[in-house]
């Protein structure tokens, strides 16, 4: 059974040197980052982020892979999300999953997909997970 989770989350993100423009490409960025999340999930997560822009305004790519410790309705632990973000022409595509295998503790054996949502400046998160019976 497919379980939600609710809440928000403040997100420090630390640019890192780049290896600089190459002479007629747009730069590759490179980002630390930390989150603090609230709500069903009480947890931080820290990763690693890596961008590319193009030269068409609005359009680029991030991947990203962070581990989330603390706890889940209660249930404490770690995972991993992997993040694939694409924005084509001002228009976001994005999927964050659960890495498979990457739960420890009570959260061993979690799957799912979170969607992050941004408005007003703001940052939370809608999280559909499942756990295996106990």
């Amino acid at each position: 059974m497919t379980l939600p989770a609710h809440g928000k989350f403040e997100a420090n993100i630390i640019p890192q040197p780049s290896e600089g423009k190459p002479e007629g490409l747009t730069p590759l960025g490179r980002m630390l980052l930390e989150k603090q999340f609230h709500g069903d999930l009480v947890a931080t997560s820290r990763g690693q982020m890596l961008t590319g822009m193009t030269e068409v305004k609005g359009s680029g790519v991030y991947v990203a892979v962070e581990r989330v410790t603390g706890s889940l309705h209660g249930r404490s632990g770690s995972f991993i999300l992997h993040h694939l973000g694409l924005m084509v022409r001002g228009v976001p595509h994005l999927t964050v999953s659960v890495v498979p295998d990457s739960g420890t503790g009570e959260l061993a054996g979690i799957a799912g997909t979170m969607n992050i949502i941004i408005a007003d400046g703001k940052h939370s998160y809608d999280f559909a997970y499942t756990l295996p019976k106990s």
